[in-house]
């Protein structure tokens, strides 16, 4: 499995969107607007690929001073609990750590809080609704 950054409206790209749509938005009957897939060129875009294909990804954006926030992470629903999302957020903390940051956030989806406790995230806060479904904000402090 390889794991890079991939670039705003590369092939690789396309691939990104079209997992985040079929694993995190057709489920709840959401898309995407052009404008949000636009503010996407200036956040840090990462893949898992095997060949060509992609299996997961995510991105980061730059919340506020030292602090990262990670979003839309999404693994093909046949290879969840394989390890590749543990791998992913491994690679996306180095990568947010190389870059300066201090603190990595998320919204996290009520449904796998359970996943990101693993890694070492905390909740933070109370749980509200976004996208129609239950998230909670939860962040780690990178060493």
């Amino acid at each position: 499995m390889a794991l890079k950054i991939i670039d705003h409206g590369s092939p690789e790209y396309k691939q990104m969107v079209q997992l985040r749509l079929d694993i995190l938005r057709k489920p709840l009957g959401l898309g995407f607007t052009p404008e949000e897939l636009e503010k996407e060129k200036n956040e840090i875009l990462i893949g898992a690929f095997e060949e060509e294909k992609m299996l997961a990804c995510c991105m980061l954006i730059k919340e506020a001073p030292g602090v990262a926030r990670l979003r839309q992470m999404a693994v093909m629903n046949n290879l969840q609990g394989k390890g590749i999302g543990r791998t992913m957020m491994n690679f996306a903390e180095n990568i947010a750590r190389d870059r300066g940051f201090k603190k990595v956030t998320m919204h996290a989806r009520k449904t796998a809080i359970g996943f990101y406790e693993h890694l070492g995230y905390q909740v933070i806060g109370d749980e509200f609704t976004e996208v129609t479904i239950p998230h909670y904000v939860m962040e780690k402090k990178l060493r």
